[in-house]
């Protein structure tokens, strides 16, 4: 009740009440704008947003103030003095950087000297997020070096920063860590890497790295799937220059070599190198056993030897290899 009147508030029915809060809001569009001073019924409005105004464009009129923008902002947010690439928003954030949410004051302008930078520097450095940083650049850069995706070697970050935070392989070597993290990166997205790649571009010892691969497979529960020469027949190919259709030939003999388990026990280096000389030695492809010796890592009498094996079964390939002999040229002379 209002005081001094005896008159109630007003009410609403549930039903209207419900139907008006469910009314979307609209614009009455029959509202217009019109400068007072030309009283022009189509009015040239301008909006300035350098100065925030709307001022009508017959007479300059001001018609309104403190107007917002809704544009785009376009700035550029680098470091660089000459990068000419404007950007709405900042440097993309790491997500696996602890530090990618601080706020850092800019060493640039100031001198070595400037007390407010080193005094912001002293009281927010954090030794372990300094250390895990350096490790994630050390683990992008021997991903690059073995020709990694992007996704791989963001796989293999997480991997090692979850290792750091739960304390598994402490006091071990960082080197091999890496490697480890990257070896189980790659197997658990079915990318083709083997040991001796991995131990080429690290330089770590094969012991000391299937001993931390072990400890982190079974720390974090991973299932790891099973390599097999398949996985490699493509890459090996491709380093070798050997033609797309001859490619596929050695994929479906490597499969068909997997079915019949003629090679169980060897490593999937050599079976992949032996399917690899057996199809081109067959298509008289010019493919030198010193180079797939090389681009496998394994030795030539190694790779020669479970040839043999294969070449003793050729007759389970014909289907696979009859309908291509007599397509390729047979003038070419293979390194036996």
């Amino acid at each position: 009740m209002v005081s001094g009147f005896n008159v109630p508030f007003p009410t609403r029915c549930p039903s209207t009440l419900n139907e008006a809060t469910s009314t979307p809001f609209q614009p009455d569009l029959s509202i217009k704008l019109i400068c007072p001073e030309c009283k022009n019924p189509d009015p040239k409005i301008i909006e300035e947003y350098a100065s925030g105004d709307m001022v009508c464009g017959e007479c300059g009129l001001v018609l309104g103030g403190r107007i917002i923008d809704t544009r785009s902002e376009w700035r550029t947010f680098s470091t660089e003095e000459n990068d000419k690439d404007p950007s709405r928003i900042g440097a993309v954030s790491d997500p696996t950087d602890a530090s990618a949410l601080d706020t850092m004051i800019s060493w640039k302008g100031n001198t070595d000297n400037s007390p407010l930078s080193r005094a912001h520097f002293k009281a927010t450095i954090n030794k372990g997020n300094v250390g895990v940083k350096y490790a994630l650049q050390e683990i992008e850069t021997i991903g690059h070096a073995m020709d990694l995706s992007p996704e791989l070697i963001e796989t293999s970050k997480q991997l090692y920063k979850r290792s750091v935070e739960e304390k598994v392989l402490r006091g071990k070597n960082k080197l091999v860590i890496y490697a480890a993290c990257i070896y189980i990166a790659c197997r658990t997205m079915n990318v083709g890497r083997t040991l001796k790649e991995i131990i080429a571009v690290t330089r770590v010892p094969k012991g000391h790295l299937s001993r931390a691969v072990r400890i982190l497979v079974s720390t974090f529960d991973l299932n790891l799937k099973q390599m097999t020469s398949e996985d490699l027949m493509a890459r090996f190919c491709n380093r070798l220059n050997i033609p797309h259709d001859v490619t596929g030939i050695c994929i479906k003999v490597s499969q068909r070599v997997e079915q019949l388990g003629l090679l169980t026990g060897r490593t999937q280096n050599t079976v992949a190198a032996a399917v690899i000389l057996f199809v081109t030695s067959v298509l008289k492809c010019d493919v030198l056993t010193d180079k797939i010796a090389l681009i496998s890592g394994m030795a030539t009498p190694s790779i020669k030897g479970v040839c043999r094996i294969i070449e003793a079964e050729k007759d389970k390939f014909q289907d696979l290899l009859g309908k291509k002999v007599s397509d390729v040229s047979s003038n070419v002379e293979i390194d036996e």
